[in-house]
This record gives structure tokens, sequence and C-alpha cells, in this order.
């Protein structure tokens, strides 16, 4: 929740009320750099702003950049900003940013994609109307303090595994719709899977639900999910 207040005041707000923040000379956009854990839902939040944003979503893969012919990974990068710009509002969002833009890219092959990114980011800062750049991290302290300077990635959000209430919440999406029996202690069960991931906690269902088809298989009739599978 406080996350998500975060990003309600620091993204989406400028997006809604552009009027407001350009009396003050403060635009909508530029580059938001998020952190954490992985499987704790980077991506989910990712897509999440933009749609709070009614935004164009650019979902960018590392393998959706890199390419073994010269130039091409620069040129494929220029092609995705370039889209961004001609489809804003937009959110372009760079999933495993360290892939692209760690310190020690700056003295390889990588080098010319570190150099092109820190243009684009440049142009972009300066053109940056209803447009912003999301790139999510497991390992922030990779990344080149080139694109930590402010105009780029100078805002940094961390994303942390879920608390309890989440946790919980998220037991009960992940269950939504299975066919469950009697008290599954989802408040106990949150209390007990502090520092679970949100993945974690997929799994965690996923696997009670393999233990109630296994029990249906045996019994040749339905076993709902209980309690006792969950633990």
């Amino acid at each position: 929740e406080d996350l998500k207040r975060q990003i309600e005041k620091r993204i989406i707000t400028p997006f809604r009320e552009p009027q407001l923040f350009e009396r003050f000379k403060k635009r909508a956009g530029g580059g938001i750099l998020m952190y954490g854990p992985p499987g704790c839902g980077k991506t989910l939040i990712a897509r999440a702003t933009a749609g709070q944003c009614r935004a164009q979503f650019f979902n960018i893969a590392i393998s959706d950049v890199l390419d073994k012919w010269l130039g091409q990974s620069e040129q494929k990068l220029a092609t995705i900003f370039a889209d961004a710009r001609a489809a804003a509002p937009a959110v372009v969002f760079f999933d495993e940013l360290d892939g692209l833009a760690a310190t020690q890219h700056r003295e390889s092959t990588h080098s010319g994609i570190v150099s092109q990114f820190l243009t684009e980011m440049d142009g972009f800062s300066k053109n940056n109307r209803g447009l912003l750049v999301l790139g999510a991290t497991n390992v922030p302290w990779a990344i080149d303090p080139a694109f930590r300077r402010p105009g780029r990635f100078d805002r940094v959000l961390f994303v942390p595994p879920p608390d309890r209430p989440a946790r919980a919440e998220i037991l009960r999406i992940q269950l939504a719709g299975r066919p469950t029996a009697g008290d599954l202690g989802l408040e106990s069960i949150a209390e007990r899977t502090e520092g679970y991931s949100g993945a974690d906690l997929e799994l965690l269902v996923e696997q009670a639900v393999d233990a109630a088809i296994d029990a249906s298989l045996m019994s040749r009739s339905e076993v709902p999910v209980r309690a006792e599978h969950l633990k």
C-alpha cells in the first residue's frame, strides 16, 4: 500500500493533472528505477501504473534489444524510444535493466548500447511530455552510475516482498475460483510466510492444489483444497 501511494503521488498524478504540474514547470515522465527481490511484482506494478496513467505500455525484454550484429542493438533501442514518443502518453518498461545498463558494459561490446541508451534518455528528458521510462532490476548496485544522473533514472522505488495483509490478499486471489472447503486459515498462513515473494505464494497455492488433485484421484471424488494442504 505504501508503494502504491508513492506511485500515485510521483507518477500517476502528474499524468492525470498535467496543467497543475506544468504551472510549476514540472512535466509527467522521466525515468524511474524500481528495484527489489525477484518475484515481488515489479513488472505487474509497471503494467498497472501504465493502466492507471491511461498510457500505452511497452514491455521491453533484454532479448528485444540485444543483437549479435554490430550496430543493430543501438538501432533497435532508438526504434523503441521513437515508437514510444509517437504513442505518448506511454510507459516504456525495461525489465532486468542491468542486462543493458550494468557498469561493466561500459568497457565491453555493450558500450555502444550504453551510449545509445544514455543519448535516448537525454533526448527523452528534453522532450518527455507524457512519456515515462521505468526500469526494473534485482541488482541496483550493478547499474552504471551514469544512468542515475538527474534527468535519467533519478527517482528510485523499492519494491519489497509483500507484507502480511498483502500476503493474505495474494493467497485469496490465487485461490479464487478453485474448489475450497472450510476455514483455510489464510491469516495464519500469511503470518507464517514472512519473506515470501508473490511468486513464492503462487507456488505454495499451486502445490496445495496439486495435493488436492492427488487426493481427488485417489478417492475418485473431488477433494477441495483445505487448510492442511496449504500447511
